[in-house]
């Protein structure tokens, strides 16, 4: 876990309220957390999309 991410008891809150990541064919189902994360990082940085840190997935599944 890196510096702002959610943590554990704050995942235990939010996470329930989340639809399950049911997946595709041709996209497997990733990590809810690690999605929220990613976009919580675009927020709070104000970068552009493509410049997401790699630790979130890619940019543009996000």
């Amino acid at each position: 876990m890196a510096r702002g991410d959610l943590t554990d008891d704050e995942w235990a809150l939010v996470g329930a309220l989340l639809p399950a990541e049911r997946g595709r064919w041709s996209r497997p189902a990733q990590d809810n957390r690690r999605f929220l994360n990613g976009m919580l990082y675009v927020l709070r940085v104000g970068c552009p999309w493509r410049d997401m840190h790699e630790r979130y997935g890619k940019w543009n599944s996000v």
